[in-house]
């Protein structure tokens, strides 16, 4: 799933608890949930208006809105939005009175993975059936446009359906001598037919099959006037009001099979041209389709081609190109098709090649042009090409995405340094990621082993004249090309349950810089995972640690974030217990993106509120940010709890968080993170 994507969901329950735990499920899973709860129909008709949800989480049995009535409502909204039925258990029964009530699916309360699954089902399904409603309408329009560039067209085209004419332009009317289509309407193509009548037949019964059209016939056709005249029909398949039926562009006959031939070629090399190339491409995309596997097309292009140019001068580049195409040549096979596709650059449909024959065809490629001497007039060089290509299958059978994804792999060859080749292959993703992952855990496990992880600290700001000094640690991995964010490295950590270890050196390192000179009047914040928070050794461990080095609890304030609090609550208490033992504090960060915050700290008391980003983005300009951003101010004032504003990065939203109450800022506009020495 994206990570920029977020799901509308509007809950229909009696309890605020129940919503906020399905919310922290949903968000601890992977999923950004924008949430809003209704009890009644009131409530209901404003979230459809306010929210505009995508989901509905309803509880059957809730007291003002039951099922039906939710089902009946969205109805009435005349509005796309998949309703989920909410049960904490499933039978026959239940599921009957759900589906019959309305629901398009149920999720259950208790059990996460069904819960994110249906969740993620049924948000899939909206965005395709939204995408189908997209297309429709663009399919509209293109089919007008369409009809209209038929209309305007010179060539003679007609629509044939189970032999028989349904469309055609005014061109293919004035060829066969009809004033207007109703003329022709009905009539079949073979009574225009003037010889061979009998084996025409027997294609049209052939087409009727199933089997694919010829791509070109010669024969004689009828006027309305009874004169004949030599034609050439090209075939294609097409659809006409939503039925399969053939395309056919119909020629007078004036020049030989060697004129069409020209047609298709480029002048300069003799290769087919783009156009064409194109066209050959379209069939092979669409055999492609239907599970041939056997199929590539490579891009080529001589690399450095402007320096190459000012050597050789520009009336020696056609040379070039023919002295490229011959090496070419010389080396794909007879199903091999090589056109001309660009100023510079070259194109080859390769068909019956897997991807071991493709791989040592670009490798022939590679050696055939760039292991010889190119003569051009008084000058001699080598050349050589990046090639970039992109292997068929059913997951990328258009066109247009197999000639983009060769062209990035040409973008890719060429960015490495040129006389290389690159290809993409849709089946290997997954094993690509597999190995991805493979490698990111061994570099886990020896950066834990090796001490190759990097601490940066950012200072917290105080807006309000808050005692104490503030940073909070921040996590790096030392990479070979640089450091490594914890965005990368820390869902793979998590995968593969490295998260505590990661926990317990990140806390060694910090109790030890707490216990350093230069940190003597520092208080740090430390970001501890879920796994560590039900860790129930990590507390007597770290008890342990700060008194080894002389640190006081209180200068220790662990982080967690809102959601994951609320999804282990029991936990989260006993951990909150512990730590007060010890005399350190606590943090809750992302605060303030469930439906009722505040009634957390009923459970778990923490000392800092580190408000969601989403708060301070664009605060200057969004009113809503504003007043939500004064309302939790002035609620944590009311509780004696500070609060943070974290991702600020701009003196105008510095100024509005200090007119609303806010304790501290945090963000590279006020301290850009430094690099702590190991």
């Amino acid at each position: 799933m994206k990570q920029d994507t977020v799901i509308k969901i509007l809950f229909v329950t009696d309890v605020l608890e129940h919503a906020e735990q399905i919310i922290s499920q949903l968000r601890n899973s992977g999923i950004a949930v924008r949430p809003a709860r209704a009890a009644n129909e009131a409530e209901f008709a404003a979230a459809l208006d306010s929210l505009g949800p995508d989901l509905v989480l309803a509880v059957p049995g809730a007291r003002d809105l039951p099922l039906a009535e939710v089902a009946r409502l969205i109805g009435a909204s005349a509005r796309d939005i998949a309703l989920l039925a909410l049960l904490e258990s499933v039978d026959a029964d239940t599921l009957v009175k759900a589906f019959r009530a309305g629901a398009r699916a149920v999720a259950l309360a208790g059990n996460s993975d069904q819960l994110r699954a249906a969740v993620l089902q049924e948000h899939e399904a909206l965005d395709a059936r939204r995408a189908v409603r997209r297309l429709e309408t663009a399919l509209r329009e293109s089919n007008r446009r369409c009809d209209a560039l038929l209309d305007s067209s010179r060539d003679p085209i007609a629509y044939v359906h189970e032999g028989m004419h349904v469309r055609a332009n005014q061109a293919y009317l004035d060829m066969l001598g009809f004033e207007a289509f109703d003329e022709i309407e009905g009539q079949t193509l073979l009574d225009l037919v003037a010889d061979d009548a009998e084996d025409f037949r027997g294609l049209l019964k052939r087409l009727a099959r199933g089997e694919p059209p010829p791509a070109r016939l010669d024969l004689r056709l009828k006027r309305a006037d009874g004169t004949t005249f030599d034609a050439l029909l090209e075939f294609s398949q097409a659809a006409f009001e939503g039925e399969p039926c053939l395309q056919i562009i119909a020629r007078r006959q004036v020049a030989d099979d060697a004129l069409l031939e020209q047609l298709q070629r480029d002048p300069l090399t003799g290769l087919f041209n783009r156009g064409h190339f194109i066209d050959l491409l379209g069939g092979a995309v669409s055999e492609a389709s239907n599970s041939r596997n056997d199929q590539a097309v490579l891009l080529l292009e001589p690399d450095h081609f402007a320096s190459v140019v000012e050597r050789i001068g520009i009336s020696n580049i056609d040379a070039l190109l023919r002295s490229l195409v011959d090496r070419i040549n010389g080396v794909i096979g007879p199903n091999d098709t090589a056109a001309r596709f660009s100023d510079h650059g070259f194109a080859l449909l390769l068909r019956g090649r897997p991807h071991e024959s493709v791989q040592v065809l670009c490798t022939a490629l590679l050696q055939a042009i760039g292991g010889a001497i190119v003569d051009l007039g008084n000058h001699s060089l080598a050349v050589t090409i990046s090639i970039g290509g992109s292997l068929m299958g059913e997951k990328n059978a258009n066109t247009a995405a197999v000639l983009d994804q060769a062209g990035n792999m040409l973008r890719n060859a060429q960015g490495e340094g040129g006389n290389r080749f690159a290809l993409y292959d849709p089946a290997a993703q997954e094993r690509a990621n597999a190995e991805k992952d493979r490698r990111w855990h061994n570099l886990l496990r020896d950066a834990l082993a090796h001490g190759r992880f990097v601490l940066f600290h950012q200072q917290v700001i105080a807006l309000l004249g808050s005692e104490g000094s503030l940073s909070e640690l921040l996590l790096r991995m030392d990479g070979a090309q640089g450091l490594v964010l914890p965005s990368i490295f820390m869902p793979v950590a998590a995968r593969h349950g490295l998260l505590p270890a990661i926990d317990r050196w990140v806390l060694r390192e910090a109790i030890r810089l707490l216990g350093s000179p230069g940190f003597s009047q520092q208080c740090l914040f430390v970001k501890i995972s879920t796994p560590s928070m039900l860790d129930e050794k990590l507390l007597e461990w770290t008890g342990e640690k700060l008194r080894e080095s002389a640190v006081a609890g209180q200068r220790l304030i662990f982080e967690f974030q809102e959601n994951e609090v609320v999804t282990n609550l029991k936990p989260a208490q006993r951990f909150s217990q512990q730590a007060r033992a010890l005399g350190c504090r606590l943090a809750l960060e992302r605060f303030g993106v469930g439906l009722n915050s505040f009634q957390l700290l009923d459970h778990v008391d923490a000392d800092f509120l580190k408000l969601d980003r989403s708060f301070v983005n664009d605060l200057a300009r969004n009113a809503d940010n504003q007043r939500r951003v004064r309302e939790i101010a002035q609620q944590a004032q009311a509780r004696g709890k500070e609060t943070v504003a974290e991702w600020v990065e701009d003196v105008n939203s510095v100024s509005l968080l200090f007119a609303a109450g806010i304790s501290y800022v945090q963000g590279n506009f006020q301290h850009e993170p430094e690099r702590l020495a190991g």
